[in-house]
């Protein structure tokens, strides 16, 4: 081998190849380390109603603290994603010096019980509102069935001029609804649409006719419902 000459330039011309990549990779690595990247501009896009510029100020200052170049963007997007408003958020760079934040923010839907608010997605989250809001207390598995029923609820019930304040589901999955008017609505464990349509639909010749006090409304009858008065509770009256 040592004999070979030519196979001994072949392996020189490769170490010098080897070396001055490795020369040049450095030289790179020393430029886009340089302060003369730095980012100039920051600019958050999307509906953003609750995440505050002060937060968004501070991440800027704590988590990026490099140049265009050297910027932990996955960093920054995990400590966007810890604020209590944000459930998504997207970074991406553009030459020669701004950065774009896009926020997508929880859209609450409802409060689960005292602790929590749920979103469209029937996610839960740690956030404070003093928006009006429903309050969902069910088994924890249940948030997706929540919000989708909720949505199916909510239609019929306003074109009565009635809103829902509670959902109650007991560890039977048996449902309850309180509405705005103090009225509780038992639904049970099936067919809760069609039970709630046959309340809404006798609603003006019945419900609206009764002396203004809070009713409970059994509905797990096969064709009608009862109605009792719910003791010591006053009744909103029809659209108030």
């Amino acid at each position: 081998m040592w004999d070979n000459h030519q196979m001994l330039n072949g392996v020189a011309d490769g170490l010098y190849a080897v070396a001055a990549l490795l020369a040049i990779y450095a030289l790179i690595v020393t430029i886009i380390r340089l302060p003369v990247f730095p980012l100039r501009e920051v600019e958050v896009i999307g509906v953003v109603a609750h995440t505050t510029r002060d937060q968004v100020l501070q991440i800027v200052g704590t988590e990026l603290n490099g140049n265009f170049f050297t910027q932990d963007l996955e960093r920054a997007r995990l400590a966007f994603e810890k604020l209590p408003w944000v459930r998504h958020a997207q970074l991406r760079r553009q030459w020669p010096d701004r950065l774009y934040v896009e926020i997508e923010e929880h859209t609450a839907i409802a409060r689960w019980g005292d602790t929590a608010l749920i979103d469209g997605y029937g996610e839960m989250f740690a956030a404070a509102t003093d928006q009006r809001l429903p309050v969902f207390i069910a088994p924890a598995d249940s948030t997706a069935e929540l919000v989708q029923r909720y949505s199916q609820f909510r239609a019929p019930l306003a074109s009565v001029g009635r809103r829902i304040v509670e959902i109650k589901v007991s560890d039977r999955r048996a449902w309850q609804l309180t509405l705005d008017s103090g009225d509780v609505l038992e639904l049970g464990r099936e067919d809760m649409q069609e039970r709630l349509q046959r309340y809404v639909g006798a609603y003006a010749r019945t419900m609206a006719r009764l002396p203004t006090r809070a009713y409970r409304v059994d509905l797990r009858y096969p064709s009608g419902f009862a109605v009792r008065a719910r003791e010591s509770t006053a009744r909103a009256r029809n659209g108030a």
